[in-house]
């Protein structure tokens, strides 16, 4: 029997931070679950929440303004350990009767932070009086409500932090849960683990136990397909639910041709040789290409990627009498997205083109064994089931794959020139250890030619970019900076190996206002 994991629970209520998700993420790293609700979400549904503690998260509005989101009154009197951060706190104190006003200096970015004490436990083995932390706020609190004290300053905010003595209500000006405030994580651990009272089992193997055991009285002896793609998250659904239920799983992979270089053999042996978990390949190549004929536009080609992807899957299918659920590697950034955080537990699946729609036209319940975990989690979970590291750990792939990394039409030669450069790309940055150190890096196909000379003869043939960019959120990036001579050495393989290849750029652009993607 798995232990009660969600018995000692967070709630987060997102004021439109764009740190809210990773408000969440360190809560888990603390071993306490945790959820996202929208800031206008009911009492009652905080309440069936069931949580031993609150944290409210930071936003871009101002509490001076008119209509700008509250904190529910109701929240002061549960008697619920309460966390304020940035516009959190200053919800609190303006709420509470004290004042919040636009500041002289506004602070962003790292800020020195004094503490004055230890505010009933939330700096709590902070031994340092002065200590590094990350701050972005244009307003701050002036006056502190009644029965409130300020336990920290820093230059420019003469209530840095905020607390009452008796009500464990706790206000932090900065930003506890981000990397450039170095002890944020102890003080996030005070306030979840001790003040809160939470216990640490939220872990990869309660996780799994907790899966297996949901799985099994869900589905019973009835049989799940699933598609698989390859991906982290296909791939985790499938290590998971075979290990919970065995031959009842089957596998469709469709193979689009969009894949990378030798990546459809891959994952055959990776699931179906090594896991032993039966995988159906359908080898569609040409029925894509055939469907993207003459279609330039990115949304087209998109659409018609995703409609070709559930013909193929459908067929497939419906071969299979014995089926009576549908996995989904849905997550919980995916319910996030869906449900616009409005209650945090909405189930809604979002449209990946590779899932999106089949539901309806399978008319199968969905079981989705990840919708409550992060990317971090899901990568944690198959480590735990044996997956190996570069499945596991590869740079994000877009679900049209190299149909949006070639632009405009795609024909079959522009699809194994763009596969033997990235096959280039990537296996340099791997052999010279920087494909770890950046978020993402790939080839994109231009069809446009131009001049270059191989030996004593012009040719005159295509262009590939490289783009590598390191980024935290994938919400902005900033290119890679690769040295120089790695970048030469790459762009001579290319156009040495690929005879279709004649000129190799490299893309620095950050996003905004580039995208990582091209298309």
């Amino acid at each position: 029997m798995a232990k009660n994991i969600l018995a000692d629970k967070i709630l987060i209520i997102d004021f439109g931070s764009q740190y809210t998700q990773l408000i969440a993420r360190r809560v888990r790293e603390l071993g306490v679950y945790c959820e996202i609700y929208h800031h206008q979400s009911s009492l009652k549904s905080i309440k069936d929440f069931g949580p031993k503690g609150i944290i409210l998260s930071g936003g871009p509005e101002t509490v001076k303004q008119k209509g700008s989101p509250k904190v529910p009154d109701q929240l002061f009197n549960l008697g619920i350990p309460l966390l304020g951060i940035c516009y959190g706190m200053q919800s609190i104190a303006k709420q509470l009767g004290g004042r919040v006003e636009l500041a002289d200096k506004r602070e962003f970015g790292h800020a020195d932070l004094k503490i004055k004490n230890q505010a009933s436990g939330l700096f709590k083995k902070i031994k340092s009086k002065k200590i590094n932390v990350w701050m972005s706020h244009g307003d701050h609190v002036s006056k502190l409500p009644k029965g409130f004290k300020s336990c920290a300053t820093t230059s420019n905010s003469p209530i840095a932090a905020l607390y009452h003595p008796t009500k464990k209500i706790f206000g932090l000006q900065f930003h506890p849960e981000v990397t450039h405030t170095p002890q944020g994580k102890q003080i996030l651990k005070n306030f979840v683990r001790d003040i809160s009272n939470c216990k640490g089992l939220w872990n990869s193997k309660n996780i799994i136990t907790k899966a297996v055991e949901e799985i099994k009285r869900e589905v019973g002896d009835q049989e799940v397909l699933l598609g698989l793609s390859g991906g982290v998250d296909s791939a985790v659904v499938a290590a998971l639910l075979s290990k919970a239920i065995g031959d009842q799983l089957t596998c469709i992979f469709v193979d689009n041709g969009l894949l990378r270089l030798n990546e459809g053999d891959q994952v055959m042996n990776t699931f179906k040789d090594r896991f032993g978990i039966k995988v159906k390949r359908a080898n569609a190549g040409n029925q894509f290409l055939k469907d993207l004929k003459g279609k330039k536009d990115p949304e087209h080609k998109r659409k018609a990627i995703g409609k070709t992807f559930i013909d193929v899957f459908l067929k497939e299918a419906k071969k299979n009498k014995r089926i009576k659920w549908l996995a989904q590697g849905t997550i919980y950034p995916d319910v996030i997205e869906s449900a616009g955080t409005k209650n945090g537990t909405a189930h809604v699946i979002k449209s990946h083109h590779n899932v999106g729609g089949l539901p309806s036209y399978l008319n199968l319940p969905v079981i989705e064994p990840l919708k409550d975990l992060f990317k971090d989690e899901v990568r944690k979970i198959g480590l735990e089931l044996g997956l190996p590291k570069e499945i596991l750990f590869r740079h994000p792939f877009p679900g049209p794959g190299l149909g949006v990394r070639i632009l405009g039409e795609i024909k079959g030669p522009y699809i194994k020139t763009l596969q033997l450069a990235d096959d280039i790309f990537i296996s340099e940055l791997i052999k010279e250890g920087y494909y770890d150190k950046v978020s993402q890096a790939f080839a994109v196909f231009l069809p446009v030619k131009s001049v270059g000379v191989v030996g004593d003869s012009r040719r005159y043939e295509y262009v590939i970019s490289l783009r590598a960019v390191e980024t935290i959120d994938f919400m902005t990036a900033k290119s890679a900076k690769l040295p120089h001579s790695f970048l030469e050495k790459v762009s001579n393989r290319i156009i040495n190996e690929i005879p279709e290849v004649s000129r190799v750029t490299y893309d620095i652009s950050s996003k905004p206002p580039a995208t990582i993607e091209w298309e």
